[in-house]
């Protein structure tokens, strides 16, 4: 049986008008960006990154500090795993993640596995992000956005609290796993969603876009919109949105990234990798 058709996944309660006011806020303040289309068309080269990355294997160490750089999570903590003998741990895990990518029963224990690799500790929580990032990048028709932010069981958080249908959810522990099956179903019930309100073309790029804004919104609901340096600066309503999704990775001016190795010096994309990623335009 496949995973889809398990009678035994989770049931998703989601909140209608939660999900549409998310939607018309996003939908507003991307427009005054360029429109929705250009943030869909940054994940899809995002995506094509991942993709070529793996295309001969293992990345080696400059293409997987690029990759870092467009996940907001891994690129605060990777730092010391840029080293060796820690970057053969990280290139052999994946390549025991991507083994198999096909058979999508088998997700849920190649995370733990992938997990196991390294300290289970709380500053080894980015390794979750990582391997979610790499199925969801590298197969997206295949693997939902996994990450932490979007549903982590154990921190009764994520995109999916937000969203939940009924009162005083803020008191109570929602009763869902945070295995594969649940996100493909919260994918489902979202996909049903932005096709009821319009959208027919690239709905996985817009479900990840959709639960980015969600979380973003809870992001500033708790403060986030004051830890700014610059408090005079005119607030962007989407800055957390492209934090979630890692868009703000990289200075298209300079190629210089947020990820930090152990030295202390900022990485900077190489010419070749800007115009893979299209940065030049």
């Amino acid at each position: 049986m496949h995973p889809i058709d398990d009678p035994s996944r989770p049931r998703l309660d989601l909140s209608g008008p939660l999900l549409t006011g998310a939607f018309e806020v996003l939908v507003k303040a991307a427009e005054k960006q360029g429109g929705i289309e250009s943030w869909i068309d940054a994940l899809k080269l995002k995506s094509r990154m991942f993709q070529q990355a793996f295309e001969s294997g293992r990345p080696d160490l400059e293409t997987f500090k690029n990759m870092c750089a467009f996940m907001s999570s891994v690129r605060r903590r990777v730092g010391p795993w840029l080293e060796q003998p820690g970057f053969d741990e990280i290139t052999s895990a994946l390549e025991d993640l991507v083994a198999d990518q096909q058979d999508t029963a088998t997700t849920d224990e190649r995370i733990e596995r992938f997990c196991d690799r390294f300290p289970r500790d709380r500053k080894h929580r980015w390794v979750r992000d990582l391997a979610a990032e790499v199925l969801h990048q590298l197969d997206p028709e295949r693997y939902p956005l996994m990450n932490r932010w979007v549903w982590d069981s154990k921190a009764n958080t994520g995109v999916i609290r937000e969203i939940w249908y009924g009162d005083h959810v803020d008191n109570i522990t929602l009763q869902v796993p945070d295995g594969y099956l649940t996100f493909v179903v919260l994918r489902e019930e979202l996909s049903q969603f932005l096709t009821d309100n319009g959208v027919f073309r690239d709905v996985i790029w817009y479900i990840d876009m959709l639960c980015a804004q969600v979380y973003a919104g809870y992001i500033s609901s708790q403060g986030g919109a004051y830890l700014r340096a610059d408090f005079s600066a005119p607030h962007d309503p989407l800055e957390h949105t492209r934090r979630m999704l890692g868009l703000d990775g990289v200075r298209a001016d300079t190629g210089r990234t947020k990820l930090k190795p152990i030295n202390g010096e900022a990485h900077v994309l190489s010419e070749t990798a800007m115009a893979d990623a299209d940065l030049k335009h």
